[in-house]
């Protein structure tokens, strides 16, 4: 899979169908798990192929072979020495090549906090100064977490340590795993906490949901003649693609493809009443590259074409009586 594919993925994952996974799926534990995977024949379970999602949280170790994956918007490399942190529900994709070896960890949310009683969808609105385990997950997108020689023994260390506790599963194997995990997950916010914080600090100059859904609309009204993708217009709101589809459904009650066409249907409508702009022309500066189909989506719409329309505002204006 090229790299091209996979970002277009990541991109435009909004406009997919795309497999979500449980823990009952990819893990022998519904709280915890952790195993090795070594690409070579047998493989038990074999590496998803396509861009996916879970409902818990996963953090993969590379330990052999190179490769790049794709979370969220963005396109990062993968090889030995360095982390992926995924947060539920956040398209991603690692093809791993022949002979990869890596370390894949699973755990459900309430076993990283059982305090924090926030859905899964919402975890981008928690401040990190409540949850600064969930750093690298939330700026995965923005950062390669990467570790020399050195750092890496210490956190292949903690990976032997978490195998054989949960392979043990004894009384306060979970409460060791938890242990073991925060250590993991510290030794990536310890090595990378001035560009967290960095980024912590630029998200959080950017404002709140209301400025953020405002910097959205702007973005869709500027473009609305060229191809607009949830990825660029997440940027334009200094937010993650997965939390800008979460958030435009939760506040307006519609996925980024049926705003984007909502708003580019009023800009035909205002074309077509105001200038004499011919139907193509109107087609294509509403960001419909074919006539035909934006007649059809205005009919089905509107229920009348965009001649029609047109037609029935000018009688309109040449009846109505004067002032």
């Amino acid at each position: 899979m090229g790299a091209g594919v996979l970002a277009k993925a990541g991109a435009k994952a909004d406009l997919q169908k795309i497999k979500t996974y449980g823990m009952v799926e990819r893990a022998d534990h519904l709280d915890f798990d952790i195993r090795l995977q070594e690409l070579l024949p047998p493989v038990a379970q074999p590496p998803l192929a396509l861009p996916h999602r879970h409902e818990h949280f996963q953090i993969k170790i590379s330990l052999a072979g190179e490769t790049r994956q794709s979370i969220g918007a963005s396109l990062r490399p993968f090889r030995r020495g360095f982390i992926s942190f995924v947060l539920p529900y956040r398209v991603h994709l690692i093809p791993h090549p022949p002979g990869s070896r890596y370390v894949m960890i699973n755990f459900a949310q309430n076993f990283l906090r059982p305090d924090l009683d926030v859905d899964a969808l919402d975890l981008e609105d928690v401040a990190l100064s409540r949850a600064p385990e969930l750093a690298p997950f939330l700026y995965q997108e923005y950062l390669d977490f990467s570790f020399d020689a050195r750092e890496f023994a210490v956190i292949e260390g903690l990976l032997e340590q978490m195998h054989a506790e949960n392979a043990a599963r004894r009384f306060g194997s979970l409460e060791l795993l938890r242990g073991l995990l925060l250590q993991l997950i510290a030794q990536a916010c310890r090595k990378y906490e001035r560009e967290i914080l960095a980024l912590h600090a630029a998200q959080g100059q950017a404002g709140s949901r209301r400025d953020a859904l405002q910097r959205v609309m702007r973005h869709i009204r500027a473009h609305l003649g060229a191809e607009l993708s949830l990825a660029d217009a997440a940027a334009a709101a200094h937010l993650s693609p997965n939390y800008l589809a979460h958030l435009l459904k939760k506040e307006t009650g519609k996925t980024f493809t049926e705003l984007v066409t909502e708003r580019r249907m009023e800009h035909a409508l205002e074309l077509l009443a105001h200038t004499g702009t011919r139907i193509e022309g109107v087609a294509r500066a509403a960001g419909f590259a074919d006539e035909a189909y934006f007649t059809r989506r205005f009919r089905q719409r509107y229920g009348q074409s965009p001649r029609a329309y047109r037609s029935s505002v000018r009688n309109s204006i040449a009846v109505r009586p004067p002032a």
